[in-house]
Parts: C-alpha cells; sequence; structure tokens
C-alpha cells in the first residue's frame, strides 16, 4: 500500500513518565511511516514533558504542545484535532503499545473496504488477555444501549468525519470516547472492527474505584441521551 495519506496520531499525557517512552516508540517504528506524533503534556508535575521534549528533538514528526492547567483528556484531544495535519486521525494512549503493523493495517482497511473509522481488538499487557468489547453476534441496533463496542485506543478515523460531528463532546469529561462512538454511529458512519491484536493496553479495567464511579455515571448520560452535571 502506498503511504500517500498522513496520519496524525493524538496523544495526550498526564504524568506518564514511566510508561510514554514505550507509546512513542512504538508509534515512530511503525511500518507506516507517513506519520506525524502530536502529543499534549496535559500540566505533569513529574518528568513527562522533559522526556517527550527529548523525542521532539530528535523527531521532526513528533509535535509537542503543554496546557496551562490540567484540562483534561476530552478538551486535550481536540485541541490535538486543531493542530493535527493528516487525512486520518489515530488515537494512542501513553501507557500503551501499537503493534508495528497497527496504522498500515487500519489505514488499508478504512482504504480498501471504503470505510470512516477502524478499531481492533486488544491485549490486556497486565491479565495477557484478548480483549474486544464488540461482540459479533450482539444487534448493532443495540449494542450501545449495553456499553461502548470500542477501545478508545485503537481508533483510526478519517479526520473529515471526526470534524463533521464536532470532534469530542467536551460536556463528556469521562465517557468521552463513548459519546465518540455513539455519534458516529448515530450519523451512520461506515466501521470496521478486525479480529487482529493491534493494540497492547495497560488501561483496559485499570481506574480507581471513584473514576469507575464518574465512568458510570458520564455512561449513562450517553446511553439516556442527557446531558452530564459537569462533575469530575
Amino acid at each position: 500500500m502506498t503511504e500517500k495519506y498522513l496520519v496524525s496520531v493524538l496523544m495526550s499525557t498526564f504524568n506518564n513518565q514511566n510508561t510514554i517512552g514505550k507509546a512513542i516508540e512504538s508509534i515512530i517504528n511503525q511500518t507506516y511511516q507517513n506519520i506525524e506524533l502530536l502529543i499534549m503534556d496535559d500540566c505533569s508535575n513529574d518528568e513527562t514533558f522533559k522526556i517527550i521534549s527529548n523525542y521532539s528533538a530528535k523527531h521532526e514528526n513528533i509535535k509537542i504542545f503543554q496546557n496551562n492547567i490540567n484540562v483534561g483528556l476530552t478538551r486535550s484531544l481536540n485541541i490535538l484535532i486543531d493542530n493535527a495535519s493528516g487525512e486520518f486521525i489515530a488515537r494512542q494512549d501513553a501507557d500503551d503499545i501499537s503493534i508495528r503493523e497497527r496504522i498500515e493495517n487500519q489505514v488499508n482497511c478504512i482504504i480498501m473496504n471504503k470505510l470512516d473509522f477502524c478499531t481492533s481488538r486488544a491485549l490486556n499487557i497486565k491479565s495477557g488477555k484478548a480483549f474486544q468489547r464488540l461482540s459479533y453476534y450482539f444487534p448493532r441496533k443495540l449494542i450501545f444501549k449495553y456499553k461502548n463496542p470500542f477501545i478508545h485506543g485503537t481508533l483510526v478515523i478519517k479526520k473529515s468525519v471526526i470534524k463533521n460531528i464536532g470532534g469530542y463532546d467536551e460536556r463528556f469529561y469521562y465517557a468521552q470516547d463513548y459519546k465518540l462512538f455513539h455519534d458516529l454511529m448515530k450519523s451512520g458512519y461506515k466501521f470496521k472492527n478486525l479480529k487482529q491484536i493491534l493494540y497492547h493496553s495497560n488501561t483496559i479495567n485499570n481506574i480507581s474505584s471513584n473514576k469507575k464511579d464518574l465512568q458510570s455515571y458520564y455512561a449513562y448520560c450517553v446511553k439516556s441521551n442527557t446531558v452530564p452535571d459537569g462533575r469530575k
């Protein structure tokens, strides 16, 4: 496959000094090389910004940004989208790893099948087990009433599509991925969830009990089509 399409990989980070190096390496070592990596440091107070600055100094396709105050993932991703130059947007979390063929496989899938976005299965690094949210036996019209069927970090999407739906809904401090995918499905965009494991995740099911409660609340707002009250 030709690499005529620029892919903008978006990574937001907060205090990820122990993992962000491997996350960055997994992107710069992709088999698909027409990539720019945009990293937002969301006001970290550890060595994260120093680490990403060192990578940016060595790789001209790594662009770094820094928030003056911590604004959260949703706002950070929208800022990165506004600064992205690629025809495609890809997500990457700062404590996860993309396998080398990930971007190549997903861009190829979108182009060959005339799709709007593509996700995949992932491997839970801690448990060593494969993970997928989208059941191939569950009716797609009902899936969102049950759960978010996609793994956010595996997303590759046409930039025009994510811009058309207004990016991430900033009313959703948590569950912003659930809201995004809900809006995409509601708008009728075409997708494929690849059965291959293209992503290794440290974040699947690895959040504090307080954040789980907040995630559940915001997820309920998606399911019930209500506006969250802004709790954090």
